[in-house]
């Protein structure tokens, strides 16, 4: 049995990617999309019908051309998502634009407009998706009201545990805790530390993560993301969820080494604390850790300028 068959007994197992090709190579229960996968779907020869059917969509819904340029855009991205629930027999996971990480009440808009979409122009009941948010304290506001809607939220760019804690408080259905990034960034900053995956600053994080929602029951589920190498995904076995890359799955699908369960429940449960993070402690806990605000900061701006090339791409076709 590969290591990918075997990781699947601990572990569900979710493809990172906009590429409907490697859902039948890899047969993954979940997907997730973001808008820099999202983009780098469009830009193949075999998704360039996307950006006309969208046009025509957003053409037929009227407005400005700014808010059919909008229309476009998430259209696509329903497209895209729609397609991948067609092979998939869980969930997709489908992202608001990061511009709008510090608006609660605009992300809370944008995510129902996506699952209007979702539900009525592709006939997808809004079990079938999750609403990608940056973990901010705003978007941690609004995963908790679209809760009340039965919407559910799948909150990423997850560097710090004040993050997860702030998120498992507010009752999130789901966290995308990003191994690989935190790894970046302390490669840089102690390139002196000789590496092993028992020290990856990413892999400590989720275990610590892991190990806190366990222990105090949280329902919140744990999706390690951004990852590597294969030793980091393998070390976080028996984590709740894994988002994979086609390329490290298709080394897991190639490796038959003997994997073992790395994540296990606590025996001891504990009540929840009943003191919650306000919104100032979370700040402040938050920016004690130069590393989740630096990496939480380039995460937002990147995906901001995926999705303005998009709607560059729109804007030029329309």
């Amino acid at each position: 049995m590969n290591q990918l068959d075997q990781l699947k007994k601990y572990t569900k197992i979710v493809l990172d990617s906009g590429d409907i090709k490697n859902i039948d190579k890899y047969t993954p229960y979940d997907a997730t999309t973001n808008p820099s996968l999202i983009l780098k779907a469009i830009k193949m020869k075999e998704y360039q019908y996307l950006i006309k059917e969208s046009i025509k969509y957003s053409k037929r819904k009227g407005g400005t051309k700014k808010k059919q340029i909008i229309n476009a855009t998430d259209k696509i991205i329903v497209s895209i998502g729609s397609k991948i629930l067609k092979k998939i027999p869980g969930v997709i996971s489908s992202e608001v634009d990061s511009r709008l990480s510090f608006n609660t009440k605009k992300s809370v808009l944008r995510a129902k407009k996506l699952i209007h979409m979702y539900e009525k122009e592709h006939g997808i009941p809004r079990s079938r998706i999750l609403i990608k948010l940056a973990a901010t304290w705003e978007c941690i506001k609004a995963a908790k009201y679209l809760e009340q809607d039965n919407i559910h939220c799948n909150l990423t760019l997850l560097f710090s545990f004040a993050q997860a804690r702030a998120c498992a408080e507010a009752n999130v259905f789901l966290i995308s805790p990003f191994v690989g990034r935190i790894y970046d960034w302390d490669k840089i900053h102690n390139p002196w530390n000789l590496y092993n995956v028992l020290n990856d600053k990413g892999v400590q994080s989720v275990k610590k993560i892991y190990k806190y929602y366990k222990k105090y029951s949280y329902k919140t589920i744990i999706m390690g993301a951004s990852f590597r190498n294969v030793e980091q995904i393998l070390a976080l076995s028996g984590c709740d969820c894994l988002t994979i890359s086609p390329e490290l799955l298709n080394v897991l699908q190639n490796r038959n080494e003997k994997i073992f369960k790395n994540l296990i429940k606590p025996k001891l449960i504990l009540d929840q604390p009943s003191i919650k993070l306000s919104k100032s402690k979370f700040l402040w806990f938050h920016n004690q850790d130069a590393m989740a605000v630096e990496k939480l900061s380039e995460g937002i701006r990147q995906f901001g300028i995926d999705q303005a090339t998009l709607e560059s791409i729109i804007q030029k076709n329309i």
